[in-house]
């Protein structure tokens, strides 16, 4: 494959994804998306939307998902570390309700994509992180859900850090699994 290393993780479809990068005294040059390169290693997505966020040092965010209209999304940090999770809610899956996680750090450049049909969310770890992320439809607000990020029956390790979280209202008042998938 040309300018990636796709790794595919213990849940199928989600993958880490290294790209290339070329460097010299000036700097670096990489491709951070390649539809061939992408369609080689089995994604296929037609991405209609980017978003990019900026979040301080203990923001967590997630975990979300679209009903009726879920996302595929490739994400990556521009600047710092963030602990990123994907879990899965593909009824009929073997992995329903597990979840898989990734450190992306803008110094590594990896990414982390996440097929239709995934709870998402980060940590941020670093002082301050820019996340930057496609996706391959439409955000919709009012098709909006969400899981807690402590739901014990999840029971996602998340890395512990020297400093309180910090999360939307919206975010702290998130149901559980056992409520959200019943």
């Amino acid at each position: 494959m040309g300018q990636f290393t796709f790794t595919e993780t213990e849940i199928e479809g989600v993958f880490i994804i290294e790209p290339r990068v070329f460097g010299d005294e000036r700097g670096y040059f990489m491709e951070t998306y390649n539809k061939a390169d992408f369609h080689e290693a089995g994604i296929d997505c037609e991405f209609v939307q980017d978003n990019q966020s900026k979040s301080s040092k203990g923001v967590l965010r997630g975990l979300h998902f679209q009903e009726k209209h879920p996302q595929a999304k490739l994400v990556r940090v521009t600047k710092g570390e963030v602990y990123d999770v994907a879990v899965d809610l593909r009824v009929g899956s073997p992995t329903y309700g597990k979840y898989v996680g990734a450190v992306l750090t803008a110094e590594k450049k990896n990414q982390f994509f996440i097929p239709r049909g995934f709870a998402h969310g980060f940590l941020v770890l670093s002082d301050e992180a820019e996340f930057v992320y496609k996706c391959d439809e439409f955000y919709h607000p009012e098709d909006e859900g969400g899981i807690r990020w402590d739901d014990p029956s999840i029971g996602i390790e998340w890395p512990e850090i020297d400093t309180p979280l910090i999360m939307s209202i919206k975010d702290q008042n998130l149901k559980t699994w056992s409520e959200v998938m019943q």
